[in-house]
């Protein structure tokens, strides 16, 4: 056993005696809060410099009510996108000077036991991703006055605020796509078990379709995938019976790539058999083994509007709901190449 002293914890009372000042000058200049002369300001900070100190923000934020945490609010990340998305969140909370509590959910029950916690963490804020939260849940964060955001999800809940891309313009440039590509039979890809915001494509590519004149009733099919994901759309193609739609819209990439390697398979390619659009964008779909035309969301702006909501509900807890539409762009690809002239 080692007689090595043991090293003491710098605290900030350590600090003021240190600096001279009080401890509430430590605290002000250590959080940016109130009042405080620059001088005063880098006397404290080079006092706790020259002792070691170190912020205990979880400490700081019992004190005064809340913590320097934003808790965030994930499922199934090992989705591309859904991997993007969080990515792009922990990104834009560093940067704005916070730190992410991140918990991974696999149903309801997680969610509700999840946002109890954050709330005993006295969190900053919560951006929720998936799932949606009991708004009684929701009632005893605002009470707290922790603000929640949620990214696409349905934005029908008060006193949170929602950052969604925008599906229905998403919808309507893959049906303008295949339309302009010469398609007159579509085709659209989706689980059962769809999210909000991949039923919402679905129904926004209906209507465009009949915007276009399109007879949805029998120039449309609705191919279902057994399983979410890559295999979903894998064993939607090799299990299709019929003739093959001419241009086909998928919920989301990871369909669209299972999608395309199952006609693959089958001895069918696309554009030359079938034009096929994605939702998404991920790393996968620039792959020169798809090279799939599909819809960019952007995720570093869905992140700062997220974050920005977030802040600004924090000012001001009971104004009414917010919903921001995150602009999406179609990028093409192979699939279903730009027509010539557009």
């Amino acid at each position: 056993m080692s007689d090595a002293p043991r090293k003491q914890t710098v605290t900030a009372e350590d600090v003021a005696r240190r600096a001279g000042v009080s401890r509430a000058v430590v605290s002000r200049a250590l959080s940016s809060n109130g009042s405080i002369s620059p001088a005063t300001r880098e006397k404290v900070l080079q006092a706790a410099r020259e002792l070691g100190y170190q912020v205990n923000f979880l400490a700081q934020g019992l004190n005064r009510q809340r913590s320097q945490l934003i808790g965030v609010i994930v499922a199934r990340i090992g989705d591309p996108f859904r991997s993007s998305l969080l990515e792009g969140l922990l990104h834009e909370i560093q940067r704005r000077g916070y730190q992410a509590l991140v918990s991974e959910i696999t149903g309801e029950e997680d969610l509700v036991n999840t946002l109890r916690r954050f709330t005993q963490f006295r969190v900053s804020g919560v951006i929720v991703t998936s799932g949606r939260p009991p708004e009684a849940i929701v009632n005893e964060c605002v009470s707290q006055q922790i603000p929640v955001v949620g990214i696409n999800r349905p934005p029908d809940m008060p006193w949170v605020d929602f950052i969604c891309s925008d599906n229905q313009r998403g919808a309507q440039l893959a049906a303008e796509q295949l339309w302009r590509a010469g398609c007159r039979r579509f085709g659209w890809l989706n689980h059962p078990a769809s999210t909000w915001a991949g039923m919402m494509r679905g129904e926004a590519f209906v209507h465009a379709l009949q915007q276009l004149g399109v007879d949805t009733t029998c120039q449309l099919s609705w191919l279902a995938a057994p399983t979410e994901g890559y295999d979903g759309g894998l064993a939607a193609a090799l299990g299709y019976q019929g003739e093959l739609p001419e241009g086909i819209f998928c919920a989301n990439a990871q369909l669209a790539c299972g999608f395309l390697d199952g006609m693959r398979q089958r001895g069918k390619s696309a554009p030359h058999d079938f034009h096929l659009i994605g939702f998404d964008n991920t790393p996968q779909s620039g792959q020169l083994s798809y090279q799939l035309t599909t819809l960019h969301q952007d995720v570093a702006g869905i992140a700062r509007r997220a974050l920005t909501r977030l802040l600004a509900r924090a000012q001001n807890p009971h104004q009414p709901s917010q919903v921001e539409w995150v602009k999406v762009e179609l990028v093409y690809r192979l699939t279903s190449p730009r027509p010539e002239g557009a």
